[in-house]
C-alpha cells in the first residue's frame, strides 16, 4: 500500500509539472508573439515616419537596410504588387506580392497581418505591412521560433527539473505515507478497545464497521470453540456408558438377573447419541448460508393441531395433559421447518412439566400477525437464565433433561428456524409458574 501511494503522488506530481510547463509555455508563448507583433508595428511605423519610401523618385539602389537593421526584413511593394525593395533579396528574383494576405490587407484596410509557418527552418516569420501615403505598401517581418522548437529547446531544463521535483516527491510522499498510515496501524492495533476512538473522523463508520466485525469474528470462534467441546462432551457421555456396560457383559461380570438393565442402558444411550447426531447435523444445516429452503402457505393451525395429536400420547405418558385452540392462519414458510418448531416447542413444554401439568399450544392473530403460542406449568426459568436457552446445549435443569433424553439443542434449532422466517420469538417465564413462548409470524 504505501508503495502505490508513493508512486501515485509522483505521478501525479510528474502530471502536474508536465500540464505546468505546457501552459506556462503555451500562455508565454502567446505574449511572445504578441510582443513580435507590437515591436513589428512599431518598426513599420517608425520607418513610415521617416518618409524614406515616400517618394517614388527615390534611388532603390541607394536603400541600405542591411546593416541598420540586422533582424528585420524590410520589402517594399509597389500598388501592382511588384516588390520595389526587399534588404534580404534581389528584387528580380521575388515573384508578385499582391496575393499575399498582409499585403493584400493593408491595400484594402492600412494596415495587415500575417503569420507563415516554415516546416523547414521550423520557424514562424510574422509580417506586418502599412499602406503609406503614396499608395505602396511598406512590410516589415521577423523569423522565430515555433511553439515546439520552444519546448525542445527548453527540454533538457524540463526533464532536469522533473528529476529534481521526483526526487523531492519520493522524499516527501514517503514521509508523508508514514505520517497518514501510522494512526490506521494504531487503530488496527487498538481493535479490541471498544473506547479507541479513530484518528480521521471519515473512518469513524470503517472503524465502527471492522470493530463490530471483528467482535463478531471473535464471538464466532468462540462459539465454535464452546461447541466443539460441548460436542465432544455430550457425545462422550453415552459413549462412555455403551462402552462401559458393553465391557462388563462381554466379560461375563454381570448377574443374569441385571443383564436386561444393562441391555436397556445401552439402548437408551444408543438413542440419545442418535439423537444427539441428528440435531448437530440438522442445527449444521441450518446455519449454512447457502441453503435456500423451499417456501410455501402453510395452514399454520392445521399443522399444530396435526403436531399436537401425534406427542399427544408423549404427554399422557409423562401425566401431562395437552389442549390445543385456535384459528385458521396461513403463513408463508418450509414446511418441514415449521414442524420442527412446533414439535420442539411443544416437546420442551411437556419434558419439563411435572406431573398433573397442562400444556396449552394455540394459533391465533396479535398485532395483525398469526402468532403461535405454547404455555405450561412446568418449572419454569429464572429471570437469569432466560437470556441462554437459545443457547447451543444450555440447559436449565440439566438433570430432568438427560433423564428426558433432551440433547440441549432443540431451542437452539428453533432459534435458527425462527430467523430463516423472518418471525419473532418472546420469551415469559418465572419459576414454579410455568413458561410462554410465543412465535410471531
Amino acid at each position: 500500500m504505501k508503495s502505490k501511494i508513493n508512486i501515485r503522488l509522483v505521478g501525479i506530481a510528474i502530471l502536474a509539472i508536465i500540464a505546468t510547463v505546457i501552459g506556462i509555455t503555451i500562455i508565454y508563448y502567446g505574449l511572445f508573439q504578441k510582443r513580435i507583433r507590437v515591436d513589428l508595428s512599431v518598426s513599420a511605423k517608425l520607418l513610415k515616419d521617416t518618409n524614406y519610401f515616400e517618394s517614388a523618385s527615390v534611388d532603390i539602389q541607394k536603400i541600405d537596410l542591411t546593416t541598420d537593421i540586422d533582424e528585420l526584413r524590410v520589402t517594399w511593394i509597389d500598388a501592382d504588387g511588384t516588390v520595389l525593395y526587399d534588404n534580404d533579396a534581389t528584387t528580380e528574383l521575388l515573384s508578385n506580392h499582391l496575393d499575399r494576405p498582409e499585403i493584400k490587407a493593408a491595400f484594402e484596410e492600412g494596415i495587415g497581418e500575417s503569420v507563415r509557418k516554415s516546416d523547414t527552418m521550423n520557424k514562424n516569420t510574422f509580417y506586418y505591412a502599412i499602406l503609406l501615403d503614396n499608395g505602396t505598401v511598406l512590410r516589415v517581418a521577423t523569423d522565430a521560433q515555433s511553439l515546439w522548437s520552444v519546448f525542445v529547446s527548453v527540454a533538457p531544463i524540463i526533464a532536469l527539473i522533473i528529476l529534481l521535483i521526483i526526487a523531492i516527491c519520493v522524499i516527501i510522499s514517503h514521509m508523508l505515507t508514514i505520517q497518514l498510515l501510522k494512526p490506521i496501524e494504531m487503530m488496527a492495533e487498538n481493535l479490541d478497545d471498544a473506547d479507541y476512538e479513530s484518528p480521521y473522523k471519515e473512518l469513524d463508520p470503517f472503524s465502527e464497521k471492522l470493530r463490530t466485525q471483528h467482535m463478531d469474528i471473535l464471538s464466532a470462534a468462540k462459539a465454535r470453540q464452546d461447541f466443539t467441546a460441548n460436542v465432544s462432551h455430550e457425545l462422550k457421555t453415552p459413549l462412555t456408558a455403551i462402552s462401559g456396560y458393553a465391557e462388563l457383559l462381554e466379560g461375563d461380570m454381570v448377574a443374569n438377573e441385571k443383564k436386561k438393565h444393562f441391555y436397556h442402558e445401552i439402548h437408551k444411550n444408543s438413542e440419545r447419541l442418535l439423537a444427539l447426531i441428528n440435531d448437530i447435523l440438522r442445527l449444521s444445516e441450518l446455519e449454512q448460508k447457502n441453503h435456500e429452503p423451499v417456501f410455501e402457505e402453510i395452514d399454520l393451525y392445521q399443522m399444530v393441531e396435526e403436531c399436537v395429536d401425534e406427542l399427544s400420547v408423549n404427554a399422557k405418558q409423562r401425566g401431562v395433559g395437552i389442549s390445543f385452540e385456535g384459528t385458521s392462519k396461513v403463513v408463508r414458510g418450509n414446511k418441514e421447518m415449521l414442524k420442527e418448531l412446533i414439535e420442539n416447542l411443544t416437546q420442551n413444554a411437556i419434558r419439563y412439566n411435572n406431573e398433573g401439568g397442562k400444556v396449552s399450544v394455540s394459533v391465533n392473530e396479535r398485532d395483525g400477525r398469526a402468532c403461535l403460542v405454547v404455555k405450561d406449568n412446568g418449572i419454569g426459568i429464572p429471570a437469569s437464565e432466560q437470556q441462554r436457552i437459545f443457547e447451543r446445549f444450555y440447559r436449565v435443569d440439566k438433570s430432568r433433561s438427560k433423564e428426558t433424553g433432551g440433547t440441549g439443542l432443540g431451542l437452539a434449532i428453533v432459534k435458527h428456524i425462527v430467523e430463516l422466517h423472518d418471525a419473532r420469538i418472546e420469551l415469559d417465564s418465572a419459576p414454579g409458574v410455568g413458561t410462554t413462548i410465543s412465535v410471531y409470524f
